[in-house]
């Protein structure tokens, strides 16, 4: 049973993940999570890669995105979709609200 079937924004705790980079962890399953990240501009995500699936979404904001070599520009309404142990970074053009889902739940992240 979980305390709370619904997360107001406001009340989940905001984190810094590194410079520029903020993270709510707004939903954790057993299978998995679901963050709400903002990024101010001229943030970047150094090249990384982890075990967990990945996908968001971009709400607002404009972010370059490097995934496996490819590079693409995201705005409102993208999509994408980073399969586990596949190298990817971003670059941060203006401030970005954007909602990403992994599978499993990332520890570090809880």
């Amino acid at each position: 049973m979980h305390d709370s079937y619904f997360v107001i924004p406001a009340e989940a705790p905001q984190v810094e993940q590194i410079t520029g980079v903020y993270r709510r962890t707004m939903a954790t399953t057993d299978s998995l999570m679901l963050c709400e990240f903002f990024l101010e501009r001229d943030a970047v995500v150094p090249e990384h890669q982890h075990p967990h699936e990945q996908a968001g979404y971009i709400i607002y904001g404009k972010i370059e995105m490097t995934v496996a070599g490819q590079t693409r520009i995201c705005q409102p309404g993208d999509t994408y979709q980073i399969p586990g142990g596949v190298t990817y970074s971003v670059r941060v053009l203006i401030d970005t609200l954007l909602v990403e889902v992994f599978s499993p739940p990332r520890e570090d992240f809880r």
